[in-house]
């Protein structure tokens, strides 16, 4: 194990992990053994991702516990730490520094989740400390001392591997306000025990063909793996009841759950559906929006074992759950599933990695399926949960597309029109029975705008970032550098008259309320979203993901943009467009009820997904042309991105394997315009992708992080980045 040291003539070779010389060195005499603590250490730099070790004081001896917090010096400066492992050895020549502080004895990381991290790390090419930041929530002093602890697990120091916290006492850490208090736990009425036989939780269930059979196995102590294709519906058959479910089928176990969901709104709705089934305590969130403070005393309580489920955001997946049986995901396709920072994990796969560690069951869940989950499927990882012909046919509502040949005789101009007349007619019919939900594509008032006379984008003169309007009488500006554009001038013809491109949530509100002025019209996006609407007449105007949810259900719902979002210039254009539409049209009551979607974009497979509502139909179709073009998901992908040196030397020296495609280095565009962006050693960026097989990723992914660390430890100007399997990248 490579040891750090503050002097500066052996420094950097202990760092580097090279050999220091000895030569005409005479023999030393066996040095006495110390305690030593190997720590984790705060850097982002590659070719430093390994534990170094450090001499603990005496006076610190009794402190330093496996998976604290702990001080060092590293490369002269003072830096945070995590005790992963303590040792008593020799200390070379006396070279080890030591620790600095410990900042708290509680041994927050747990050794199930340092091992997911590394998996992690090793996975997306990324460094194990970048992991375990998102991990592990900040250290809050106050919430320390405010737990009672046993002496047992203060004094444990991982010397005996038996006898770990998990062998301690839980502790006495008081109840987290978040935490979802119950009295009763209802169980299951399919003639499997439960806690206290009701029948409640299994009535979402009950429209799957063998979603009795996954809660039996879940309460017997068993570990399925399923992708669940939601069917749309209200109250016991709204997506939150399954989860719920099938969390308290695995609570009657005696296991822990957990739950990662997109964004705080289906959060809350996950929450409230948890409440009144499990005992009270037994549920926490984990949310970076609730606040240091609570999330911390959540993540607490479920590491001492307080607490047993844990439901959240992306911070959920790493949840220290005791005794784990079920890891649940919900819409794994939103991109607010994916880290922002580096190495930029997707919940999913952390999930995936942490099922096959902890031999967990897995539920992926969704309005649609994502091409990832249709993977699974295939490969006979996990088998399909969805609803047969007849229950969709019960419970969806009527789909009606504005392209078919009938509309499209009775409205010739239906196909160019943003609210045709169809669109018109449903929604003044359904406002006599509820709310009417519009999804447009983009928020703002008109986000694009070009030039009246040649159509040339706008663009501003001072950075060439796209010009919208923010108002009804709002002039031009900038959506980079957010200039006014008051007296624009095209540069092509010298125009200065704009035009609307395309029209935002704000904009469609706008117009909506001028076509039905007795309706009450509700916007919600961008920075004010709204969570429910009321069952009254209403048009609410939503962009994908903001849409409120009424406790009965929409009447009708026009999905307006459809084109748009189909011609994006993206892999998975149809694929999210698909996900969007089933996310809305899955808020809308059944055609039984009246409930009516309608849909204005071209013909095309997504639509006639929408139209047929087989979601599942459509995500094998597009693996299937994956698979055939070799694209994700069917394989992996790694994207390497800087200068043209650096993206070069990083696949030249990367021993990548045979079957290893290759594409690029070529010009990455930025911001969509013609000029490309100046990296910070002042060239041109240049992107490589390099496709390769999934029984291929340790190694490819190893090579990468290898070539990438060499580029670092050699100090170059301006190594590459590497990302490893976005959804973006394609």
């Amino acid at each position: 194990m490579a040891a750090w040291t503050p002097d500066e003539d052996s420094g950097q070779a202990a760092l580097l992990d090279l050999p220091v010389s000895r030569a005409n060195s005479a023999p030393e005499p066996a040095a006495e053994p110390v305690d030593i603590a190997r720590v984790v250490v705060d850097s982002p730099l590659p070719h430093l991702d390994r534990p170094f070790d450090y001499r603990i004081p005496a006076v610190m001896s009794d402190a330093v516990t496996v998976g604290c917090r702990v001080t060092v010096r590293f490369s002269g400066r003072i830096r945070s730490g995590f005790v992963v492992e303590r040792v008593r050895e020799p200390d070379p020549e006396g070279r080890l520094a030591e620790l600095q502080r410990v900042d708290s004895s509680l041994p927050v990381l747990t050794p199930e989740v340092l091992d997911l991290a590394r998996a992690v790390a090793a996975r997306y090419a990324g460094v194990t400390w970048d992991v375990l930041r998102a991990a592990i929530p900040s250290r809050v002093a106050a919430v320390e001392k405010s737990l009672e602890l046993p002496p047992e697990l203060l004094r444990w120091t991982g010397d005996d591997p038996t006898a770990g916290p998990a062998d301690v006492p839980a502790a006495d850490v008081s109840a987290p306000e978040s935490a979802v208090a119950a009295p009763d736990v209802p169980g299951s009425g399919d003639g499997v025990p439960a806690s206290d036989g009701g029948t409640a939780p299994d009535a979402a269930f009950s429209r799957y063909p063998h979603g009795a059979a996954f809660l039996a196995h879940l309460r017997a102590g068993g570990t399925p793996r399923a992708v669940l294709d939601a069917a749309p519906g209200h109250g016991p058959h709204a997506w939150p009841d399954l989860l719920a479910a099938a969390v308290v089928a695995c609570h009657a176990s005696g296991r822990g759950a957990v739950v990662v969901v997109p964004d705080l709104r289906d959060l809350a709705r996950l929450e409230a559906t948890l409440t009144g089934r499990l005992p009270d305590g037994a549920v926490v969130r984990l949310s970076a929006d609730d606040g240091p403070t609570p999330r911390y005393r959540n993540y607490l309580a479920l590491r001492f074992g307080t607490a047993r489920v844990a439901i959240g955001a992306r911070s959920a997946a790493w949840a220290p759950v005791r005794d784990l049986g079920l890891l649940c995901c919900w819409d794994d396709g939103d991109d607010l599933h994916v880290e922002p920072r580096a190495p930029y994990q997707h919940s999913r796969e952390v999930l995936l990695l942490r099922a096959g560690r902890t031999g967990a069951g897995v539920l992926l869940a969704g309005s649609s399926r994502s091409t990832e989950a249709q993977r699974l499927v295939s490969t006979g990882w996990a088998q399909p949960l969805s609803p047969d012909r007849d229950t969709r046919r019960r419970t969806a509502p009527r789909v009606i597309s504005t392209a078919d040949s009938v509309q499209s005789a009775r409205d010739p101009l239906a196909r160019v029109a943003r609210l045709p007349q169809l669109a018109h007619q449903t929604a003044r019919a359904a406002l006599a029975r509820g709310p009417v939900l519009v999804q447009v594509a983009r928020t703002g008032y008109a986000p694009a705008l070009s030039c009246q006379r040649c159509r040339q984008p706008a663009r501003c003169a001072h950075c060439a970032g796209p010009l919208a309007v923010t108002g009804q009488h709002a002039p031009p500006v900038c959506r980079w550098c957010h200039r006014r554009a008051a007296a624009y001038a095209c540069p092509v013809c010298g125009g200065t008259a704009p035009r609307m491109v395309a029209a935002g949530a704000l904009r469609t509100a706008d117009e909506l309320g001028r076509a039905f002025p007795q309706v009450p019209v509700i916007s919600s996006s961008g920075d004010h979203v709204r969570t429910e609407v009321p069952d009254e007449p209403a048009l609410v105007v939503a962009t994908s993901g903001a849409e409120p949810v009424p406790a009965a259900g929409y009447a009708a719902a026009l999905l307006l943009d459809g084109d748009a979002m189909l011609e994006r210039e993206s892999l998975r254009a149809a694929e999210e467009t698909v996900r969007r539409w089933f996310g809305a049209a899955g808020l809308v009551r059944s055609a039984a009820e009246g409930g009516v979607v309608v849909v204005t974009a071209g013909e095309s497979a997504a639509v006639a997904a929408l139209v047929r509502w087989d979601a599942a139909g459509f995500a094998e179709r597009e693996y299937a042309l994956r698979r055939e073009l070799a694209l994700p998901p069917a394989v992996r992908v790694a994207a390497a991105t800087g200068t043209p040196d650096s993206v070069r030397d990083l696949l030249e020296r990367a021993e990548l394997p045979e079957g290893c495609r290759v594409i690029g280095p070529v010009p990455v565009a930025g911001g969509g315009i013609d000029d490309l962006p100046s990296t910070g050693a002042g060239g041109r960026e240049e992107r490589a992708l390099v496709f390769f097989p999934y029984r291929q990723g340790e190694v490819v992914a190893a090579a990468l992080k290898a070539s990438r660390a060499r580029q670092w430890a050699g100090k170059q100007a301006a190594p590459a980045h590497l990302r490893l399997d976005g959804p973006d990248l394609v």
